[in-house]
């Protein structure tokens, strides 16, 4: 029997999962949902935003986590790495920081009479960055490449970082004095970029009397370990279909922001291959082995709205790019399921 669904069995006891397994659906969503019972022991609350968050995870995809100080931005990224028996690594961006502090940097060895590699801290399965607004653009432009490729070049030397991989990086939206905005071309390297908000009256009650929040942290057990997290990555990828209308239905929604008269950039091809990516992980985690429309409506705000660039008079009259991205869902027209073929893609 899996062991996901116990929050309190390690990691360490879990079965490997067989790919090809008839069950293999439903053992993600075991897994997904044990993932998100485990992390909101510390959230409380935020369903949403965990499994928005978990779902980024098995997209094999990167996390932007924007809100204000105190919400829970960094107990998020803790909890995630606190649920996963994997390397994980937390880096606390400040203006200082340099590009090797994160990539690593090869240093000379009088024992051996030759340069040795030192791994940086991206050399791990989740990565958190916290703060990452803070850092010089020289030093966040240092994980474009890891980000995209998995990989860290030094020295003209290219080194593999392990699977899965993810950063799940934080920012303060607020108090911007002393930081660097993130460019458009990294933030299109993150899949989602999501708030986390205020808890309600009771979760808030929970975290001040100490029984959530970072104080649960430290007794959260581990619940699946890295391997399992690649496997169910290839089981969301290969074991869901995706019916080509719906997915012409994500294309379409990527290709309107383009042509909104609010938006002066829309979102790119890497914003609509991330749709389908990330949908195809929503479908496995309620295990179905086909996608919806739903799938792709649910997830195109935190997917897409982050890869906008508004007009200066759309900004002027106060929209966002969630208010347009709802536009845009509400004029590009869902396929019917009954026109929907059953090819994969």
């Amino acid at each position: 029997m899996s062991t996901f669904p116990n929050p309190t069995a390690p990691a360490a006891t879990a079965p490997a999962i067989a790919f090809h397994a008839p069950e293999a659906l439903r053992l993600f969503r075991e897994c997904f949902h044990a993932i998100g019972d485990n992390i909101e022991r510390a959230l409380t609350g935020k369903r949403d935003v965990v499994e928005l968050a978990l779902t980024c995870l098995f997209a094999e995809g990167h996390l932007l986590v924007e809100d204000v100080p105190g919400t829970g931005k960094t107990t998020l990224a803790r909890a995630i790495a606190a649920s996963l028996d994997a390397v994980w690594q937390r880096v606390q961006f400040t203006p200082d920081l340099l590009p090797s502090d994160i990539t690593g940097v090869s240093m000379f060895r009088q024992t051996t009479n030759r340069f040795e590699f030192l791994p940086g801290p991206v050399f791990a399965n989740i990565v958190i960055g916290d703060e990452i607004n803070r850092a010089s653009p020289k030093t966040q432009s240092a994980l474009l490449e890891v980000m995209e490729e998995g990989s860290v070049t030094v020295d003209g030397t290219t080194h593999q970082v392990p699977r899965p991989f993810m950063v799940l990086a934080t920012q303060n939206p607020v108090d911007m004095s002393g930081t660097y905005p993130l460019p458009e071309a990294q933030l299109d390297r993150f899949l989602m970029r999501i708030s986390v908000g205020y808890p309600d009256h009771r979760s808030e009650v929970a975290v001040a009397a100490g029984s959530a929040g970072a104080s649960a942290i430290e007794t959260l057990p581990a619940i699946a370990g890295a391997q399992h997290i690649q496997e169910f990555v290839q089981v969301a990828r290969q074991r869901v279909n995706a019916a080509e209308a719906v997915v012409d239905y994500a294309v379409r929604i990527a290709q309107a922001t383009r042509v909104s008269p609010h938006v002066r950039l829309g979102a790119g091809p890497r914003g609509s291959v991330a749709l389908v990516r990330a949908a195809r992980v929503r479908a496995a985690s309620q295990e179905r082995a086909h996608l919806l429309p739903e799938d792709v409506k649910a997830l195109a705000a935190p997917v897409l709205a982050h890869r906008l660039i508004l007009s200066p008079d759309a900004e002027l009259a106060g929209l966002t790019p969630a208010s347009v991205l709802d536009d845009v869902l509400r004029t590009v027209p869902a396929p019917a399921l009954g026109h929907m073929a059953k090819a994969r893609v």
